[in-house]
């Protein structure tokens, strides 16, 4: 291909599109440990109580909901932020499908459940960092 195309190597792959991508001898991990601290720094909730699950269980959620209306583009924003994280993040999978139904009328009850997932990520965020911290002192 070097022969059709001009070419240049730069070297390996380190960040794309949000992801950090590290390798070594053991192998390839990849996180998104950055992009979730800018969702949580964007959302107001860099500051907050980390929580230990990502949405109570059995919640039931209504589009009927009587409680007021939230800003819909801020709801939107975060939401499709953590549906990006979603990428490395499969445990969120269930959690931000399910606030996503609401994407259309946002309700006050609706943003509490995004902002307990915020306050899960703000709690896995702590954890991957270290990790890379124990990695690091393995290494050395």
């Amino acid at each position: 291909m070097a022969d059709a195309f001009r070419m240049s190597d730069l070297g390996l792959l380190h960040y794309y599109l949000g992801i950090e991508v590290r390798q070594s001898a053991e192998g390839t991990s990849i996180s998104q440990g950055a992009y979730a601290a800018k969702i949580l720094e964007r959302s107001g909730m860099v500051g907050c109580n980390p929580y230990h699950v990502p949405m109570a269980m059995r919640l039931k959620l209504s589009k009927r909901s009587t409680e007021p209306l939230v800003d819909a583009t801020a709801y939107r924003s975060i939401v499709g932020s953590l549906r990006y994280l979603i990428n490395t993040r499969p445990d969120l999978a269930f959690v931000v499908g399910y606030v996503s139904r609401f994407l259309e009328e946002p309700r006050k009850d609706h943003l509490a459940v995004v902002k307990q997932i915020l306050r899960y990520v703000a709690g896995i965020k702590s954890w991957i960092l270290g990790m890379k911290e124990r990695r690091r002192s393995r290494s050395s």
